[in-house]
């Protein structure tokens, strides 16, 4: 055998041997719970059987002959000599993950490797010890589930009445996961592949790198890629000839041949996350049983696809805070019924797609979490001050969980307690351009809401200019735009603390000047010497708080081919990569949270949310509203709480139609009422000229909707609201002081009800 033909037989033993030893897993917690019989034990022999005889043929002894002491307790089994026990199904495991490392030193050094695994053959062939009674067949699995807890490792499980004794149906005496899938129709693979062991890393680069594609996929992108060299040779020769009217024909050609092979390209690379979520049964096993926990794993949406990329970066992840979640969510038993709730805890996994992003929550029952206890640790771990702590808001006392060092575990274990792991888990995610979100209710348990990206290669992008260079950032972290002109350019701008600022509708946003954090000279604006009373402010968000970035220009949104950066250039933590663009320029791609972490606003922001909670304790809580500011006329000053406006909309004159004594509109498959609020309120309405367009605020109260026609929409705000001067006058409640300027207070719903009253008098 040739040493070329030597390597491409081990490089497929090693890919065909993660999988089947994946499958192995899955198939040993299948019959742990119950289920699978006979079809679960023939696919775990197989996998056994076929890696040790292909062992045998490249003369790999030591895989081989661990792999035939399994199977000579599998062969017991299958032939229903012997009854699964829990101790051969952790036996079984064992030897799984002894076969792993074996293989992962294959990988790396072409051997097998000389590991002692003597107490794992012993145990092996002390379990083949058949006992004087003993099961004659495999029959099918029984109709109930075995119940965990109740048995100890050596006593066989009484078969559900009107069934055979079942190779599947011993519990241990420790508390052992139950482990249900809720899989969505026409997908009978959803979980996917198990991993071996509680720790990520575990399978070879050989795996991790091979991926299977459909040959119907492979077909389509050959098409396609036969479609682009026609394009192309079309395109040489009409600019040979100079055939303008040719040439834009091929031209948008290519481009929809380009946008069709992307997307096909892109679904090669795209894996269910059940890839990921196939490990997670193994891990609640081993976990809980460690912790001496019960606990039942639901897992919803694993045909759900992401790229490639994505997946092995949220592995880790996943992994730490399904343990977690175990670890410090769910109760032990003991607790559980005390706190009267069933001893099983519940740990469910859900991914869905939502807005071009994909969503992942974990979701546990267990106690919650203790904000004064998560304080007092970070005060005693000396990441925080008394002060501070005691100035948090309920978010921010939940946002602790994520300072780098913070543990809330009493002690070490091989678990937890040693304080790395969620900060870890929140950087990686938001290296992806993900968020995470923490939800907590004590004693009903914690929901872990996270948002990643489909795919890293082909993102959309703001392409900006700063100090004449281009630069893209990430839409997924964009909030808005603000462009500030003239006078309120030259003010709008305050200093505090020595840091720049802006009141964005009453909340100061810290400011960074792109040109400033990479030492460049701002570039000169596209416009000329009039530009310079301008300021672009892009809001982002960074660490879940908004931060305004000050650029030259706002260039185009496009969709960037993201390239990683050299590895002289990765420690540099404000850039997340560089793309090319369309003039063949190289532009480069801002990390926001690094950039937010640089330029100190992430920090300044926290410190200003604190003298924001202070200044806002002066003020009565209660009267604290979020109002929506609109004008009706030249000069009439008005608001409504912001909850009460389903939509703003802007109808043009000429969809508006007249039913009895109102004016109507066709608005989402329904006729919406318009009701014009300056017809309604009492006082004089300086009539501005009429437009063209008309600004409206939708209102839904009880599954009916109404328009109510203003002016001007100006403004959304947060103030403190008292009621200055109370009004009996139909449609106002009172007026108020709003941000300096006396504004009424509009009564919406007895508006809608003089509206009523009229119509109802002008059908009479």
């Amino acid at each position: 055998m040739t040493e070329t033909l030597q390597q491409e037989l081990i490089k497929d033993l090693l890919l065909e041997s993660h999988e089947g030893l994946d499958r192995l897993d899955r198939e040993l917690l299948v019959l742990e719970q119950g289920q699978g019989g006979s079809d679960s034990m023939n696919n775990i022999f197989r996998v056994i059987h076929t890696l040790k005889g292909t062992a045998g043929c490249l003369g790999l002894s030591h895989i081989e002959h661990t792999a035939h002491a399994g199977e000579n307790l599998l062969s017991l089994l299958r032939d229903g000599k012997l009854v699964i026990t829990p101790a051969m199904i952790t036996s079984l495991l064992a030897l799984s993950d002894a076969l792993r490392g074996m293989l992962r030193t294959l990988e790396a050094t072409g051997t097998d490797g000389t590991a002692d695994h003597s107490e794992l053959l012993a145990k092996l062939e002390q379990l083949q010890v058949i006992p004087a009674a003993s099961a004659a067949t495999v029959p099918a699995p029984p109709a109930t589930k075995a119940v965990y807890g109740l048995f100890s490792d050596d006593e066989p499980v009484a078969p559900a009445e009107g069934h055979e004794p079942s190779v599947a149906a011993v519990p241990a005496a420790a508390p052992q996961p139950e482990i249900q899938i809720a899989k969505p129709a026409v997908h009978a693979h959803d979980v996917g592949p198990a991993a071996s062991a509680p720790e990520g890393g575990n399978r070879s680069s050989v795996a991790d790198n091979a991926i299977r594609v459909d040959i119907s996929q492979l077909d389509k992108v050959m098409n396609l890629v036969g479609e682009l060299v026609l394009a192309r040779n079309q395109i040489i020769a009409n600019t040979a000839q100079f055939d303008q009217a040719a040439l834009i024909t091929a031209s948008q050609r290519l481009n929809i041949i380009t946008t069709e092979l992307q997307e096909s390209v892109m679904k090669t690379r795209m894996q269910p996350i059940g890839n990921v979520w196939g490990k997670f049964p193994r891990i609640v096993r081993d976990v809980s049983h460690e912790l001496h926990k019960k606990v039942r794993l639901v897992m919803e949406g694993q045909s759900t696809e992401l790229d490639r990329t994505i997946i092995e970066a949220i592995k880790d992840p996943l992994t730490h805070i399904v343990r977690n979640s175990i670890d410090h969510g769910i109760e032990s038993p003991e607790k559980r019924r005390a706190a009267g709730k069933a001893e099983e805890g519940l740990l469910s996994l859900r991914a869905y797609h939502e807005g071009g992003q994909v969503n992942i929550e974990i979701m546990d029952d267990g106690g919650g979490i203790n904000l004064e206890r998560v304080k007092a640790k970070a005060i005693s771990q000396n990441l925080l001050s008394a002060e501070r702590a005691a100035n948090l808001s309920e978010r921010e006392s939940l946002n602790l969980i994520f300072l780098p060092g913070l543990s809330t575990a009493d002690k070490i274990t091989n678990v937890s307690g040693r304080g790395v792991g969620m900060d870890v888990v929140k950087t990686n995610i938001e290296k992806i351009g993900g968020s995470i979100d923490l939800q907590t209710q004590p004693g009903q348990g914690t929901t872990l809401k996270i948002k990643i990206p489909l795919t890293l290669a082909i993102i959309p992008a703001l392409i900006v200019t700063s100090g004449g260079d281009r630069y893209a950032i990430p839409q997924v972290s964009l909030l808005e735009l603000v462009r500030l002109e003239g006078a309120q350019a030259r003010k709008g701008i305050e200093q505090l603390y020595g840091a720049s600022v802006y009141r964005l509708r009453g909340q100061l946003l810290p400011l960074a000047y792109l040109n400033q954090q990479f030492k460049v000279a701002a570039g000169t604006k596209k416009g000329g010497p009039e530009q310079d009373d301008v300021i672009n402010i892009i809001v982002l968000q960074a660490d879940g708080r908004p931060f305004g970035l000050v650029v030259d220009e706002i260039n185009d949104t496009e969709e960037i081919v993201v390239k990683p950066l050299g590895k002289q250039l990765k420690g540099i933590t404000s850039f997340a990569g560089a793309t090319i663009m369309g003039d063949g320029r190289v532009a480069l791609i801002l990390d926001v949270v690094g950039l937010a972490q640089h330029a100190n606003v992430v920090a300044e922001t926290r410190d200003r949310s604190a003298a924001n909670v202070q200044t806002r304790a002066k003020d009565s809580v209660d009267n604290r509203q979020t109002l929506l500011l609109f004008s009706v006329g030249k000069d009439r000053r008005m608001a409504i709480p912001l909850s009460l406006a389903a939509r703003l909309e802007e109808f043009p004159i000429s969809k508006i139609e007249r039913t009895g004594a109102l004016d109507v509109v066709q608005y989402r498959g329904q006729i919406l009422p318009l009701i014009r609020v300056a017809d309604y309120i009492p006082g004089r309405v300086t009539q501005e000229a009429p437009t063209d367009i008309l600004q409206v605020v939708v209102y839904s109260d009880q599954g009916r909707s109404y328009g109510l026609v203003v002016s001007q929409i100006n403004d959304i705000v947060e103030e403190a609201i008292t009621i200055k001067r109370a009004s009996t006058a139909r449609g106002i409640l009172g007026s108020a002081v709003v941000h300096e300027k006396v504004t009424d207070l509009l009564d919406v719903p007895g508006l809608i009800a003089a509206a009523e009253a009229t119509s109802a008098q002008s059908a009479a």
